[in-house]
């Protein structure tokens, strides 16, 4: 393994793309501490601090946008409004006419996507900034007082934070094509995995500090976890993390043949390979999806629960339904998200997954499907193949995502601490962390050094 890392970095190109990328990542991670000037960072702190429904919010949304919302810094919005902006226009190509056609220009079409994506980025970044920096103002009233006249923010200063995080998220995104362009992986995604791992060391302290200052002991007591716990937790942290690379990297291989054809007096074609189908075709989206939808109903609950009096019926039941709507409070929470990620593990895959065209591309390319007919009985066998793999990646999604919730029940551990062991974070850790993996491989083999896969 040494000797694999010695050689990565003895490749002058190689070694100057990593140092450049960990660069850009600093730079994103100097940038995330920022606060806005007159933002007070106590009153912030009581706001979003442990224990708070509403930071719990935040920090979750924070998993997939590399946003630091909780803190209000330059780079608050992260780069959750260009992912808005993405799956716009990627729902967008499956319903509008000419999107579709840019989609299928090739490299052209993609660009011009693009350039629309980055305009949509910066629409959304002041409409969202705009709306926060009016929270902080007079919703949750965390602006320091010399920055207030007659109890309100001047119009210069709101204007000033807002084009400032429209800026932090512009910077992002162009630090994110940089990465793709001069780097090593991809841009988007290796700043939002920067961030999840920038929680790690903070998650450990809180694990085991009790530790560090009463010592080692067998047997959990008092809030301080014994060995035989943290033995368990390194178990199922191997366990779950080869489950998830199982599953991201498990293909279901159709095979297919080319056509044989004559040209003189040589024989072309004929060749068997294989269509590789993702069990996860999916990606990490339906955990997304499912998550923010269900944040809705236990934000709105919690909020109503403060209006109505305990005591009567009414609140009664806000009290309830906010209690069954909070992450980890009981069954009804789990089965509302496993349905959740079932259906849209279906819908996701029914917009990024086509049959139709890809039976087409097989047929104009002189490839078949041995016992089906180039056509629609193709398109029907591969639709069919994809609703039942599509079936068991929906499962492994849901189990993933249920998992760290039954960690912090079972082992009375810190929800912080059991969300490394599945959900969103490890998800998208995983993935990127294979995707760059196979950049670097790709870079050795193509220089005649062993892959790293080897």
């Amino acid at each position: 393994m040494w000797e694999k890392t010695r050689v990565v970095f003895a490749i002058p190109e190689l070694r100057q793309k990593i140092l450049l990328t960990l660069l850009f990542l600093a730079i994103y991670r100097i940038g995330w501490q920022i606060m806005l000037p007159f933002v007070d960072t106590a009153k912030m702190t009581g706001l979003f601090g442990e224990g708070s429904a509403l930071g719990d919010v935040l920090t979750r949304v924070a998993t997939f946008s590399a946003s630091n919302l909780t803190q209000a810094t330059i780079f608050g919005l992260g780069i959750m409004p260009y992912i808005s902006a993405s799956i716009i226009f990627q729902l967008l190509g499956t319903v509008w006419e000419p999107l579709e056609r840019l989609q299928k220009e090739g490299e052209s079409g993609r660009k011009k996507i693009n350039e629309y994506t980055r305009y949509a980025t910066v629409g959304i970044c002041l409409i969202q900034s705009w709306f926060w920096v009016s929270l902080l103002e007079s919703g949750w009233n965390v602006v320091r007082e010399e920055f207030l006249v007659n109890g309100h923010l001047t119009i210069w200063w709101k204007l000033t934070a807002v084009l400032t995080m429209t800026a932090g998220t512009t910077f992002l995104m162009w630090l994110g094509e940089q990465i793709d362009e001069y780097g090593i992986g991809n841009g988007i995604s290796l700043l939002i995995m920067a961030g999840i791992l920038a929680d790690m060391p903070s998650a450990g302290l809180q694990l085991l500090s009790p530790m560090l200052e009463n010592g080692f002991e067998l047997g959990s007591s008092g809030g301080q976890f014994g060995v035989e716990t943290l033995l368990v937790l390194a178990a199922l942290f191997v366990a779950v993390v080869a489950g998830v690379v199982f599953i991201t990297q498990g293909q279901r291989r159709i095979p297919t043949q080319s056509a044989k054809h004559v040209r003189g007096r040589r024989v072309y074609g004929g060749s068997r390979q294989y269509l590789p189908l993702r069990v996860n075709q999916a990606g990490v989206m339906p955990i997304i999806f499912a998550s923010s939808l269900l944040l809705f109903p236990s934000v709105g609950f919690g909020y109503a629960a403060r209006w109505f009096d305990p005591n009567t019926a009414m609140g009664h039941a806000m009290e309830t339904l906010n209690h069954v709507f909070s992450r980890g409070e009981g069954f009804t929470y789990n089965i509302l998200y496993i349905g959740l990620i079932y259906f849209f593990c279906y819908f996701w895959t029914a917009i990024t997954f086509n049959p139709k065209d890809m039976a087409d591309n097989l047929k104009n390319y002189g490839t078949f499907i041995p016992g089906y007919r180039p056509g629609k009985r193709t398109a029907d066998y591969l639709e069919k193949v994809m609703v039942r793999i599509t079936y068991v990646g929906a499962g492994f999604l849901a189990l993933v995502a249920v998992i760290p919730t039954v960690i912090a029940a079972w082992l009375e551990i810190p929800y912080s601490v059991a969300s490394f062991y599945g959900g969103t974070g490890l998800l998208i850790a995983v993935s990127v962390a294979f995707d760059l993996v196979q950049k670097i491989d790709s870079h050795l083999v193509m220089r005649n050094y062993k892959g790293l896969l080897e």
